[in-house]
C-alpha cells in the first residue's frame, strides 16, 4: 500500500533563509553552506525514509510471546484461544486447569456444556459455570471475542461469595426453627389455659404456667446469645487495648456461672499476675459459656477443673475440663458451628441454645488466640483457649 508523505517544503526555505543570514551577518560562506547542506539533507532523509509499519489490532500478526508475558503474574486465571484452541494460559489457569489445557481444543478443556456453548459462539459473552474443578465451586467465565479466531477467556472465582450467601441462608433457617420451637410451645400451652377458662385442676394450671415460664426463658437466652454472636462477629477484626488482669477475671466468672448452688464442683487453680489485652464483658462472657457447659454436661458428682497459667512461649493458657461422658470423634470438628448439638434433647432439656462454642470461638479469634478441644468417651472433655499476653502482644503489634 503507498503511504502518503508530506515533503515540508517550508522547511527547505527556511534553511535557505538562514544560510542567507548568516553570509549577510559576515560569517563565512563555506560555513553558511555547510549549515544548509546538513539541514537539508537531515530534512531530506526525514522524508524520503519511510515510517516503520503499523500493526493492526485486527489485520497485524499475533504476538504469543509478548501477550504470555503481560498476563503470566496476573491473579485472575486468563486464557487465549486462537483457532479454538487454547494457545496461552497464564500461572493462575495453569494451576487451576493443570498445565495440559495448552494446545488442548477449548472444548475438552472445560467439558461443561454452558462453557462450551459460550465459547464456540461468534460474540462475546458471559457464562456462569458450577463444578469447572471441584463438585461445588462455582466460576462465571467472561470470553471476549477478537478477530483472526482469538479470543481471551478470564475465569472469576463466585465460590466464596456463593458459601457466605448458603451459610447465611442456612442461618435464618436454622434461628428461625430454633424460635419457632418454643413459640410454638408458650402459644399451645396459652391458648389451652384460656380455652379451659380456668376449669383445669390447680396442679396442672401450675404445670402448664411453668412450662410457659421455662419457654420464655429459652427464647430469651436465644435471643440473648443471637445478639452477643451478632456483636462479636462485627467486633471480631478490632483488636482490643484493655489490658486484663486474668486471674480475678477467670474466677470471678468462673463462680459467676456455677452459681450458688454449683460452687462445690468448681476446682480452681488460677496463676496470678497474667495480663492480655482484651475486652472484659467479651471474656467473661467465653469463662461463663465454657464453664457452663461443662458443668451440665460433666458427671453431676464430678468437679470442674479450671485452670489459668502462663506457657513458657509467654501465651496465657485457660483450661476447661469436665469429667463427663465425652464427645465422640466425628462431632469434635463441628462444635463451634451455629446450632450444633452431639444431643438435641438434652442441649434442649438443659436450656443450651446451640450457639455457645460458636460465641466462644469468634471471642477467642477477636484476641488473635487459639481454640482447642479434646474429648474421649467416657472421660470426658477438655477445652483449651490460648491468648497472647500483653507482653506477646506488644511484641507482635511492633
Amino acid at each position: 500500500m503507498q503511504q502518503d508523505r508530506t515533503y515540508p517544503i517550508a522547511a527547505f526555505v527556511l534553511a535557505v533563509i538562514t544560510a542567507v543570514a548568516m553570509v549577510i551577518a559576515g560569517a563565512p560562506l563555506w560555513l553558511a553552506f555547510a549549515v544548509l547542506l546538513v539541514w537539508a539533507g537531515s530534512l531530506w532523509l526525514a522524508v524520503a525514509s519511510p515510517p516503520p509499519p503499523v500493526e493492526s489490532a485486527t489485520n497485524g500478526s499475533f504476538n504469543r510471546d509478548d501477550m504470555g508475558l503481560f498476563i503470566e503474574h496476573a491473579g485472575t486465571p486468563l486464557l487465549v484461544t486462537e483457532n479454538g484452541r487454547i494457545s496461552i494460559a497464564n500461572r493462575a489457569a495453569r494451576n487451576l486447569l493443570g498445565a495440559h489445557i495448552l494446545g488442548q481444543d477449548i472444548r475438552v478443556a472445560f467439558r461443561h456444556p454452558e462453557a462450551v456453548a459460550l465459547l464456540e459462539r461468534d460474540t462475546s459473552g458471559q457464562a456462569t459455570v458450577q463444578g469447572l474443578v471441584r463438585r461445588r465451586d462455582i466460576w462465571v467465565l467472561n470470553y471476549q471475542r477478537l478477530a483472526d479466531e482469538l479470543g481471551v477467556i478470564e475465569l472469576l472465582n463466585q465460590t466464596a461469595e456463593a458459601d457466605i450467601s448458603r451459610a447465611h441462608t442456612d442461618f435464618v433457617a436454622n434461628a428461625s426453627h430454633e424460635l419457632r420451637t418454643p413459640l410454638s410451645s408458650i402459644i399451645g400451652y396459652v391458648e389451652t389455659l384460656r380455652e379451659d377458662a380456668g376449669k383445669a385442676p390447680l396442679e396442672t394450671r401450675a404445670k402448664f404456667l411453668d412450662t410457659v415460664l421455662g419457654e420464655a426463658r429459652r427464647l430469651k437466652n436465644l435471643v440473648d446469645d443471637l445478639m452477643s454472636l451478632s456483636r462479636v462477629e462485627a467486633e471480631k477484626h478490632d483488636l482490643p487495648q484493655e489490658h486484663l488482669p486474668l486471674r480475678e477475671l477467670v474466677e470471678s466468672a468462673a463462680r459467676d456461672a456455677a452459681g450458688p448452688e454449683r460452687q462445690e464442683r468448681l476446682d480452681l487453680d488460677c496463676e496470678g499476675g497474667i495480663e492480655i489485652r482484651g475486652d472484659a464483658r467479651q471474656i467473661e462472657q467465653l469463662i461463663r459459656n465454657l464453664v457452663d457447659n461443662a458443668l451440665k454436661y460433666g458427671a453431676p458428682e464430678e468437679k470442674v477443673a479450671v485452670t489459668l497459667h502462663r506457657l513458657p512461649e509467654g501465651d496465657a493458657e485457660l483450661t476447661v475440663r469436665d469429667r463427663g461422658e465425652g464427645i465422640a470423634p466425628e462431632h469434635l470438628p463441628h462444635l463451634t458451628r451455629r446450632f450444633y448439638r452431639t444431643d438435641p434433647g438434652r442441649s434442649r432439656a438443659s436450656g443450651g441454645t446451640g450457639l455457645g462454642l460458636a460465641i466462644v470461638k469468634h471471642i477467642v479469634e477477636r484476641h488473635r488466640g487459639r481454640l482447642d478441644i479434646t474429648s474421649k468417651l467416657g472421660q470426658g472433655t477438655t477445652i483449651t483457649v490460648r491468648i497472647p499476653t500483653v507482653d506477646e502482644a506488644a511484641e507482635e503489634m511492633s
